[in-house]
């Protein structure tokens, strides 16, 4: 158990990395997670992440929707709004294809991931706040997200938003459910705290699975279109992602937020859950059906998957930043 603790810790420490290994990995071995595309596994694997993420939620941090609904609520609405909206935006100015578009609006319309619960820890920032946003919109997702994409990327091609809604409480809320539930009667348990104990790494390895099978699904559009489509993508992600960690710090300043709630809310806006869009851009835009009809559907699953690593790098690098700002205040009040 040690060890498992040890490796648990060394992959959420280092989870981009690990998510770009497996994503290199892929492209030289792409049948190597030929597995992953089969059946509902990548929808099993998001649903095994969801599990873990239950497992760390306790009665106390749904208390904090109680003590906190105004900060809860306007974190929610700048997350469901921002990210969207930008997304939406940037697909107009790049002009992108209307799957690559429908992708990264998916990206934009997801809630935020566990991921940014450490990115608040890391850079000193409100924590409970954090967990409780990304319960909050974890919970809305089922609802908010469908007519989301449907309202934004439906006129351009055919969105499925009622088996969207269905595929997210089966695969996000159903899990997280019995994670809490687990959490609640067993969490004063040792051989479960040690089992809680290695989740963080386990929800590491589902989410890089899941990145190699999408891998391994565009691999043929990648092929083909090179390096010009991996750098239009890459580049979309970067404003996406960049202009969400501002405009969520800026609407944190609009509220007069103390310094910890305005970076936990930088990244909570930022920082989505590329995981679930991954999982949904394959079960319902780029479907075997999607792709024998167009074969450019598979392009909608590329953004998911590249935000998945992207977003650890740049949550990384903010954390990083925002601690280095603490750390030259504090160098100038001791020269002082």
């Amino acid at each position: 158990m040690r060890l498992l603790k040890r490796l648990s810790s060394l992959l959420s420490t280092y989870t981009a990395f690990f998510v770009i290994l497996t994503a290199v990995v892929a492209l030289f071995v792409p049948d190597m997670f030929a597995w992953v595309q089969r059946g509902c596994v990548a929808s099993v694997l998001l649903g095994l992440i969801m599990l873990t993420m239950g497992c760390t939620l306790r009665t106390e941090d749904f208390r904090i929707l109680l003590h906190r609904p105004l900060d809860i609520c306007i974190g929610a609405v700048a997350q469901y709004t921002i990210m969207p909206l930008v997304a939406w935006s940037l697909s107009r100015i790049f002009q992108l294809d209307p799957y690559l578009s429908a992708g990264i609006i998916l990206v934009g319309c997801c809630p935020g991931g566990v991921s940014s619960n450490i990115m608040s820890f890391l850079c000193h920032g409100d924590v409970a706040y954090s967990v409780g946003m990304t319960a909050v919109s974890t919970l809305l997702a089922p609802f908010v997200t469908p007519l989301l994409v449907w309202w934004l990327a439906g006129t351009s091609i055919e969105i499925d938003a009622w088996g969207m809604f269905r595929n997210i409480l089966l695969i996000t809320l159903l899990p997280v459910a019995l994670g809490c539930m687990f959490n609640y009667l067993l969490g004063h348990r040792k051989n479960f705290q040690e089992i809680q104990s290695v989740m963080p790494g386990f929800s590491v390895l589902c989410l890089c699975c899941i990145v190699g099978g999408v891998i391994f699904q565009v691999y043929p559009q990648l092929m083909e279109n090179g390096m010009s489509l991996l750098l239009l993508t890459l580049v979309v992600i970067f404003f996406h992602n960049g202009l969400g960690y501002l405009l969520g710090y800026l609407v944190a300043v609009l509220f007069g937020f103390d310094t910890p709630k305005r970076r936990t809310l930088s990244i909570e806006v930022g920082m989505q859950n590329a995981g679930m869009a991954t999982v949904l851009a394959r079960n319902f835009l780029a479907t075997p059906a999607a792709i024998a009809s167009n074969p450019m559907a598979v392009l909608s699953v590329i953004p998911c998957a590249l935000s998945c690593a992207y977003h650890s790098i740049s949550g990384t690098v903010l954390a990083g930043i925002f601690l280095r700002t603490d750390n030259n205040k504090t160098q100038t009040i001791c020269h002082k």
